[in-house]
């Protein structure tokens, strides 16, 4: 440790010298570098934003209902190609007890330009969540429901509450800017000196382990070992009305070639949106023109034309 404490001063100093030299021979490029530099360290220091938030379930060891809110952090680097591992950071978990009942919200940020591209693309959206709850089932040791929905939420909690699991900051104390300043000024040494991407650390989660909560890392997970390539099925969602022209129910018939048991097929319904997944074969998220009630949608399986037909009263 001591002798590499010493290999970085030495290297450090070395930087400095280089940095004197290039200001007296090329202040231009010098000054470029500077606010290359700059660029760089205002990236480091941004917060993560709000992307959305979504609502699933913890089925064990304890069930109960658990909020994923994602972000976008500059500091998360950005894939080196589409072949290479997304890097994800995934914060710690915390249990909010409210009138309503106890629930869990931890954070999760990938790079903006990833989570860019995902909005543009609706299966990859999905792919970057199931990567996210594949993370956290690790992270975690559990196991959560393969549905979700979106909510209409941001973000789940306060923004203090996040910089505490996301970022690791526990306060906004005086030292914090000097804390940062510190933190962005070994960073940039860092980089000017490994400036190759090659010089990244590729971080793999391991399958048969699970990271210490008590830090926060960047996990590097390849995309390729958790993707499953679910279809979108044809449906038919029809508005049922009386002879007055009222509307009474939303009737959707979804067809499911392949499949011969409604015991694969998982259904979940709410106020306003409805998932469908089957065996990781299909998968239909749907936003529903009206409100159903929940506690009096049927559904039944048509096993002779494999057909799923859900009846879904209006409130």
């Amino acid at each position: 440790m001591e002798a590499a404490s010493k290999d970085l001063l030495i290297q450090v100093t070395q930087f400095w010298n280089l940095l004197d030299d290039l200001a007296e021979s090329d202040p231009e490029l010098y000054e470029n570098f500077i606010q290359q530099q700059l660029k760089e360290g205002k990236q480091l220091c941004a917060t993560p934003e709000p992307q959305f938030c979504l609502q699933t379930r913890i089925l064990k060891p304890r069930e109960k209902t658990l909020f994923i809110n994602l972000y976008q952090w500059k500091k998360i680097p950005a894939p080196q190609s589409i072949t290479h591992p997304v890097p994800i950071s995934v914060g710690r978990p915390e249990d909010i007890s409210e009138t309503s009942g106890v629930y869990t919200v931890i954070d999760v940020a990938y790079n903006p330009d990833v989570l860019q591209v995902a909005e543009k693309d609706q299966v990859k959206k999905d792919q970057l969540i199931r990567m996210a709850m594949k993370c956290i089932e690790e992270q975690l040791q559990s196991t959560l429901s393969q549905s979700y929905r979106i909510t209409k939420l941001k973000t789940k909690g306060s923004i203090h509450r996040m910089k505490q699991s996301l970022m690791g900051i526990q306060n906004d104390s005086p030292d914090l800017r000097e804390k940062l300043r510190k933190e962005l000024t070994l960073e940039q040494i860092r980089n000017s000196i490994m400036s190759s991407p090659e010089h990244f650390p590729q971080l793999t989660l391991p399958k048969d382990q699970v990271p210490d909560k008590a830090g926060c890392l960047i996990e590097e997970i390849c995309s390729t070992e958790i993707q499953v390539e679910m279809k979108t099925p044809t449906y038919e969602l029809k508005i049922m009305k009386d002879e007055n022209e009222k509307p009474l129910e939303i009737e959707l018939v979804v067809e499911l070639p392949g499949i011969d048991s409604v015991s694969v097929c998982d259904l979940s319904v709410s106020k306003d949106d409805l998932l469908i997944e089957v065996s990781e074969k299909y998968r239909l998220q749907l936003h529903l023109p009206e409100s159903v009630d929940t506690e009096m949608t049927t559904a039944k399986f048509i096993k002779q034309k494999a057909t799923l037909i859900i009846t879904m009263p209006l409130v």
